[in-house]
């Protein structure tokens, strides 16, 4: 759909203004009789080479991994209790992060990680935006340094390959 410049001015506003896809669409449709598919706004915001707001991935909170979610349909569940260390015991080496060629079922991204202590674990996070862990050896918890830097390093994967 071509737009005249009036409208590309106000649809360059909207996105300035933080409004996202859908909230854009709504507008076209109310103020500007426009009316277009949710696919068609991201077409032309595509073509108008604007980024609207919502485009960024969820970030799951600090506190997410101390929250008791249930895994996915098919995912076993984590062993033990969910309470985490406050202190970091020292550890040798850094946090690595994988992301899976295969994701687990019932998951949209997952992977592994390999804390700094040496210990492995897989990692999901659901439809629903919440992010597990699952040790391999059962019982172990991460120290509070592994799992901050774990969720920073997951953040800039996840980042790096386009989620």
């Amino acid at each position: 759909m071509n737009l005249d410049d009036a409208q590309r001015q106000q649809v360059m506003k909207w996105i300035e203004d933080g409004l996202k896809v859908s909230e854009i669409q709504n507008k076209l449709a109310s103020d500007l009789g426009l009316r277009m598919t949710y696919m068609e706004v991201r077409l032309l915001l595509d073509d108008l080479k604007l980024k609207p707001k919502d485009k960024e991935a969820p970030v799951a909170p600090a506190g997410a991994l101390n929250a008791k979610a249930a895994p996915p349909s098919g995912a076993p569940a984590p062993a033990g209790p969910e309470e985490l260390p406050e202190e970091a015991p020292p550890g040798g080496g850094g946090v690595s992060v994988t992301v899976d060629q295969v994701t687990r079922p019932g998951a949209i991204v997952s992977g592994k990680v390999l804390f700094s202590d040496g210990q492995a674990a897989d990692w999901y996070l659901d439809q629903m935006g919440r992010l597990g862990v699952v040790a391999k050896q059962q019982g172990y918890k991460p120290s509070q340094a592994d799992l901050m830097a774990f969720q920073a390093e997951l953040q800039n994967e996840l980042a790096r390959q386009g989620y």
